[in-house]
């Protein structure tokens, strides 16, 4: 297991659960000083930065680049692939195509996160949900052209009502027989939803590519009441190798959160 933190660069996202707002090259060298493997980038869109500059910031800092956030597309946009609109999906996916894009060409995968929207008024459950199978098919193949795989999150209730725990994202994924699409297991929202958080990583087994490491209150581990290490045990069980990524709250300063992270992780480790 690798460990990763989230460098944002949204000005409408200052307030969320993200350790690093400074400009990239501050906020690379943060992390790299503070021995991260990798970081996670929550970008405003794919021509915010060339890729060229990241991988250089990359190598001078020695990180890779652990995955690509496509949030903005929602937040600054409001933008998903389950719009009503078929207008608004088609903008929607041309913004995470080219977010897989800006990340295959870094050998990074991309987030579908709260760009799956909701179902609700003008939309039925079992529509948006075809509109989400029909546009992560369509992402995990764009992935794949890059030789890296596509990230589905499960939201918890209040920020999506399409799919809110592992397993039924992972029956989702089987039914639809969607191939180059991993899941996201986000701590912070299988508080809410999962009964058992490290049996639903072990049940999620193999479908599992990325884990945003967060306490219960979505700071760093150590200041909520979840228990890391049944978690850790579980990844460990499943041969888990993917990142464990800081996306929390920068509480009670960025530096601060980004060290309890580490310390949670390597604790386990030793």
């Amino acid at each position: 297991m690798k460990t990763a933190v989230t460098l944002c660069q949204v000005g409408e996202a200052q307030a969320g659960p993200f350790v690093f707002h400074e400009p990239l090259p501050e906020a690379f060298a943060m992390a790299a000083a503070l021995g991260f493997d990798a970081v996670e980038l929550f970008l405003p869109s794919a021509d915010f930065i060339s890729t060229e500059d990241v991988r250089e910031l990359a190598e001078m800092n020695r990180l890779s680049i652990a995955a690509v956030g496509t949030g903005a597309g929602m937040l600054v946009h409001g933008l998903s692939v389950t719009d009503p609109s078929a207008e608004k999906r088609a903008e929607a996916i041309d913004f995470v195509e080219a977010m897989i894009d800006f990340g295959g060409r870094l050998g990074a995968p991309a987030i579908l996160g709260s760009m799956q929207g909701k179902w609700g008024v003008g939309l039925t459950k079992e529509l948006a949900l075809q509109h989400l199978a029909t546009a992560l098919r369509g992402f995990g193949k764009a992935a794949a052209r890059h030789q890296v795989p596509f990230i589905y999150e499960p939201l918890n209730r209040y920020e999506s009502n399409l799919i809110k725990r592992l397993a039924e994202a992972v029956g989702f994924i089987e039914h639809h027989q969607l191939t180059n699409v991993v899941l996201l297991a986000d701590l912070f929202h299988m508080n809410l939803e999962e009964a058992d958080l490290a049996a639903a990583i072990r049940a999620a087994g193999r479908h599992l590519g990325h884990v945003h490491y967060a306490d219960s209150n979505r700071s760093a581990m150590g200041l909520g009441h979840t228990a890391p290490s049944p978690i850790l045990a579980a990844l460990r069980e499943i041969s888990y190798q993917g990142y464990l990524s800081a996306e929390i709250f920068p509480l009670p300063d960025p530096r601060t959160a980004a060290a309890l992270t580490l310390q949670s992780i390597n604790a386990f480790r030793s």
